[in-house]
C-alpha cells in the first residue's frame, strides 16, 4: 500500500513544512514576511530558546489548571488568536480559524483587513476581538467600530507598531490588486504545481478574495486590500489624544498593541486602555527592533500591576507560553503559527497547534512542579545575563534583577475593564497628506501574520 500521511502534525514547524509544500510560493512568500535584514523575527523565535527551564524532580502535580481569562473572558489556555489579514491560505479564511478557536475555548482575533466579515467570525466565535488601525477620517473609525460592535465584538484591538518599513533582502513576493483574469492567468504556473491548494478553491467555485468586507462602507464597495493599504498611508498618524479618543470612542474592553517601552506602556495607562500587547508585529515593523519576550519583563513590572499584559512575537511551543507567562504576560497571541496550521490542514490544522501549545504549556507546568500557570515565575527559569531589553526606562541595556518579576502575578490577576463613557459626535481626522500608493507586492499591515 502506498505511504499516506498523517494529518496530524506533532509539532508547529512540521505544520510550516506542509504549509510550505501546500501553498502557491508567493503565498508563502507572504506568510514568512519580516522586512529589511528580517532579524527580528528571527530573534523573536530564538530568544525563547535561550531561556532555559528550572524543572524538579520530584513533587509533580497530578492535575494542572491551564485555564485563565482575558478582560474577564474565561479561556481555557492562555492563548489568543493575533489578528491577521487576507487569509487566502485556506478558503474558508478567518472563519475556519474562529470555529477552530471556539471549539479549543479560547478568543478570536479578527484583522479588519481581513477576507471574511466580522458578522460571520462573531457568528462562528462569539469571543471575537475585532482589530483596527488608525486609518481614514474619525467618522469612517466609528462607523467601524459601530459595525464590530453590533456583531458582537467583545474588545477591540487597536494595532499602532507600524512605520511602513519597507524591502526584504530576500525579495516581496508579487500580490495582485486584484484576482482579474490577467492576474489569475500570471498566477497560474504558481497555483497548477500545488494542486491541493488550487482544488480547495476549485471546489468553492470561488477565487482568494483580495478584498476588506470590514472596511466597507454603507452602500459601498469594499476597498482592494491595497485600497485600504493607501487609505491607511495618507492618514496621519494618531497622537496619545487620539488613542484616547478611539478608546473612549469604543466604550468597551481595549486593547493596544505594539508596545516594547516602558514609557508607551505607562502613556497607554493614562489613555486609559484596558490591556496592552507587548509586539513588534511579528517582525513586519522597524528590523532590529528586540524579540518581544527581552522587553515583555520591563513593561510587566512597570504597568502590570494597572493593566493586563499579553505579548505576542515567536510563540512556536507550549514551553514559550510558559516563559511568557513566568515573565510577567497573562496571555500570548499568535500569528504565524496558527496560519502554518490553516495552510497544513484547514480549521483541523488550526486545533492540532492550539492542542500542541496546550501539550506543550502543561509538560512545562508539570515538569516545574506546579498546579497551575499563575504559579509560574522567574524562578522557573535561568535567564541569561543581558537577556532583558529595558527600552524607554532609563539605561536600555541594562541587566536586569529579579525586582522585575514583582508585576508578573499581578499582571495575570489584574481584570482592569475599560469604563464605558458617553459617546462623543464624530469629528473628521486632520488634514491628509498624499503618499504614493505601494506597488503590489509590497510589505502591508496584516498582510501577513505578526508573529
Amino acid at each position: 500500500m502506498p505511504w499516506r500521511q498523517n494529518p496530524w502534525f506533532e509539532t508547529v514547524l512540521e505544520a510550516q513544512r506542509r504549509a510550505k509544500k501546500r501553498l502557491p510560493p508567493s503565498v508563502y512568500a507572504a506568510l514568512v514576511a519580516g522586512s529589511e535584514r528580517g532579524r527580528t523575527p528571527e530573534d523573536n523565535q530564538a530568544a525563547f530558546a535561550e531561556l532555559q527551564f528550572a524543572p524538579h524532580v520530584a513533587g509533580h502535580q497530578s492535575e494542572r489548571e491551564l485555564s485563565t481569562t482575558v478582560l474577564g473572558i474565561p479561556i481555557s489556555l492562555p492563548v489568543l488568536i493575533s489578528p491577521t489579514g487576507v487569509q487566502a491560505v485556506h478558503p474558508e479564511g478567518e472563519v475556519a480559524v474562529a470555529r477552530a478557536a471556539a471549539n479549543r475555548g479560547t478568543i478570536m482575533g479578527l484583522s479588519s483587513f481581513a477576507s471574511k466579515p466580522v458578522e460571520e467570525v462573531a457568528a462562528a466565535n462569539p469571543n471575537t476581538f475585532f482589530q483596527m488601525y488608525w486609518t481614514g477620517t474619525r467618522e469612517q473609525m466609528v462607523q467601524r467600530m459601530d459595525r464590530a460592535r453590533a456583531a458582537g465584538a467583545k474588545a477591540l484591538i487597536a494595532t499602532l507598531d507600524w512605520s511602513f518599513s519597507i524591502g526584504r533582502d530576500w525579495g516581496s513576493p508579487a500580490i495582485p490588486e486584484k484576482m482579474t483574469l490577467k492576474a489569475m492567468w500570471d498566477f497560474a504556473p504558481e497555483a497548477i504545481i500545488r494542486p491541493k491548494w488550487l482544488w480547495a478553491y476549485g471546489k468553492t467555485g470561488r477565487v482568494p478574495d483580495l478584498t476588506t468586507p470590514n472596511l466597507q462602507p454603507p452602500g459601498g464597495e469594499a476597498p482592494t486590500f491595497f485600497g485600504a493599504y493607501y487609505e491607511w498611508q495618507q492618514t496621519p498618524p494618531p497622537t496619545w489624544e487620539d488613542v484616547a479618543w478611539l478608546r473612549e470612542e469604543w466604550g468597551g474592553p481595549f486593547i493596544l498593541k505594539g508596545i516594547t517601552r516602558v514609557d508607551d506602556a505607562k502613556r497607554a495607562v493614562d489613555a486609559g486602555v484596558s490591556a496592552i500587547s507587548v509586539s513588534n508585529h511579528g517582525g513586519n515593523n522597524l528590523d532590529t527592533t528586540p524579540a518581544t519576550i527581552r522587553c515583555l519583563p520591563a513593561v510587566a513590572a512597570a504597568v502590570g500591576d494597572q493593566v493586563e499584559v499579553l505579548l505576542d512575537g515567536g510563540v512556536r511551543r507550549g514551553g514559550d507560553v510558559a516563559k511568557a507567562l513566568a515573565l510577567g504576560a497573562r496571555a500570548v497571541m499568535i500569528g504565524r503559527a496558527y496560519l502554518w496550521g490553516l495552510a497544513a490542514n484547514g480549521q483541523t490544522g488550526v486545533e492540532n497547534v492550539l492542542d500542541l501549545l496546550r501539550m506543550g504549556l502543561d509538560s512545562a507546568v508539570l515538569g516545574l512542579g506546579h498546579k497551575s500557570i499563575h504559579e509560574l515565575s522567574r524562578q522557573d527559569l535561568f535567564i541569561p545575563q543581558g537577556f532583558e531589553r529595558h527600552l524607554g526606562a532609563g539605561d536600555a541595556g541594562a541587566a536586569a534583577s529579579p525586582s522585575t518579576a514583582a508585576g508578573s502575578s499581578a499582571a495575570r490577576r489584574s481584570t482592569r475593564p475599560a469604563a464605558r463613557r458617553p459617546r462623543k459626535p464624530a469629528a473628521p481626522a486632520s488634514a491628509e497628506a498624499p503618499v504614493t500608493p505601494p506597488a503590489p507586492g509590497s510589505p502591508a499591515p496584516d498582510s501577513a501574520p505578526q508573529q
